[in-house]
């Protein structure tokens, strides 16, 4: 009881805090396309439970909320990092673990009438041959059923690698380059862009990349669409992440100031 005081008055300043950053940032400045590298998951697990599995459970609720948090502020575009080629070296119980969780939020979000509502594009990007056949089909349903949306999308990286999706690019090109479908005289960054795994997008190139964890690296997310994104890193693990913390990561976007090189 001597603690709530303290609790109640903790809760005030951050409504007070997230209702201030409510304000001070602007519809006009919204990042179109912001990314996000989902990480800590298993980290919190342990602290909070004493083992890690628990925390990928946790994450999968805290990015549902995410995706209306970003539909709710106007963002059209939403990339989460949920699972990289080289975890697949983690411990098969874990993998399996992450895998089904992902299958069983896809079919969620394929009977989700936020999804519908607000008309957004889903689509997995990755080498999705190296997922489980479960998956992959409901994956696959969830692209098909909201294939004619474009409103809003919503880019899943699972078994995703940016130097793998580079390399595959490459080796569509080169294929086309020697079928004759292609002259590699016309190979040059723009076009190199249409044969990444993001070509499907109004606008691939994510102007605000977010990570979780305290950690400050990309790992190989996006690499090529990140050149010239605002990187923020937060340090909170992923399942502790609040609308807050979006908040504060646009407010951060807003008040630089981006020259492209220039």
């Amino acid at each position: 009881m001597i603690l709530l005081p303290t609790v109640l008055k903790t809760i005030g300043v951050y409504t007070f805090y997230e209702k201030w950053l409510e304000g001070v940032i602007t519809a006009e400045g919204m990042p179109e396309h912001v990314g996000i590298i989902l990480d800590g998951n298993r980290r919190w697990g342990f602290v909070k439970y004493g083992e890690q599995l628990n925390g990928h459970f946790h994450g999968a609720k805290t990015a549902e909320d995410f995706l209306v948090w970003c539909l709710d502020l106007g963002i059209r575009t939403i990339t989460l990092y949920v699972f990289s080629t080289e975890n697949f070296q983690r411990p098969q119980e874990e993998v399996n673990t992450v895998l089904s969780i992902i299958e069983r939020e896809a079919r969620k979000l394929l009977n989700d009438e936020r999804i519908h509502n607000h008309m957004v594009h889903i689509k997995a990007i990755g080498r999705l041959e190296l997922l489980p056949e479960s998956l992959r089909n409901a994956l696959n349903d969830l692209e098909k059923a909201t294939a004619h949306y474009n409103k809003h999308y919503l880019n899943i990286a699972v078994a995703y690698g940016g130097r793998a999706e580079i390399v595959d690019a490459a080796k569509r090109i080169i294929d086309e380059v020697q079928s004759g479908q292609l002259d590699k005289r016309s190979v040059d960054e723009d076009m190199f862009t249409k044969y990444l795994y993001t070509s499907h997008l109004p606008n691939p190139y994510p102007e605000l990349i977010i990570r979780t964890s305290g950690e400050e690296r990309l790992s190989g997310f996006l690499i090529w669409q990140s050149a010239y994104s605002e990187f923020v890193f937060l340090d909170v693990y992923w399942p502790e992440f609040r609308r807050i913390d979006l908040l504060r990561a646009v407010r951060t976007y807003q008040r630089r100031k981006r020259r492209f090189g220039s």
